[in-house]
């Protein structure tokens, strides 16, 4: 699923080049999102590049080329989803429910505890990006049940990895990751950041002064440097479950 913006752009780049036969240049893209700096662009034409929508002609200025249109294609309003905050509803704060040693559930937040062979029930709340931020779904999908040992104090949910940059952290594609609720983070944790409120990914998290870099586990992608007000910590990975087929 593409966000709006990514949407957008790909839709005005097919139309120029079905109308002109050459692609916008990166100011007229910059433009016709009424975005502030073509940095936004670039990021956007990565997104679309990587995930198959656009190819990038080598040794060629401006030289791109749409390989695919989305399956839902039409408006962008009517075929993307524009909100990809994490913002489950987890129900309210309530008396904390002992369940097993250490671990402390709240009814309608908290993972709840199945028995002692089963783990605890963790909400799916959709798919994170491990390659370029896509949006992430807000709606739970299914429940996955875990170990215990996964899960500590907090509230917790699960979600699909899709792409592979994090793999040299052993996170692969189709993986289910398990977040604990976090709103900060330390150098070298791995986390769910949300960028400029719109895309959220998986990344390891480092500091640099006024900047956020957040940093791949694949030496294919670049580590995205970014302002500390462009991104939000959603949570921090605590658990990774694996099915093979």
């Amino acid at each position: 699923m593409l966000t709006r913006k990514q949407q957008l752009l790909l839709q005005f780049i097919h139309e120029r080049m079905q109308a002109e036969g050459v692609p916008p240049s990166f100011d007229e893209m910059k433009d016709a999102l009424e975005l502030k700096s073509k940095s936004g662009i670039h990021r956007l034409i990565t997104a679309l590049e990587e995930r198959g929508f656009i190819r990038r002609l080598p040794n060629r200025a401006r030289a791109l080329e749409v390989i695919k249109m989305p399956e839902a294609w039409g408006t962008p309003e009517a075929a993307v989803e524009t909100v990809s905050v994490i913002q489950a509803d987890f129900g309210a704060k309530r008396t904390p429910v002992p369940v097993a040693d250490n671990v402390t559930a709240f009814p309608g937040s908290e993972p709840s505890y199945e028995n002692d062979n089963a783990g605890f029930s963790v909400p799916v709340m959709g798919k994170i990006a491990a390659g370029v931020p896509i949006s992430a779904i807000q709606d739970n999908t299914h429940s996955v049940t875990v170990p215990p040992e996964m899960i500590s104090r907090g509230e917790h949910f699960a979600l699909t990895v899709e792409g592979d940059s994090m793999i040299e952290a052993g996170i692969l594609d189709g993986d289910t990751v398990i977040i604990r609720q976090e709103t900060t983070a330390r150098g070298g944790e791995i986390v769910v950041a949300l960028i400029d409120d719109e895309e959220a990914t998986l990344k390891t998290f480092h500091r640099e002064g006024s900047m956020i870099a957040l940093e791949p586990a694949n030496a294919a992608y670049e580590t995205r440097r970014l302002p500390s007000d462009q991104v939000k910590v959603q949570g921090k990975l605590v658990g990774l479950i694996r099915q093979y087929h």
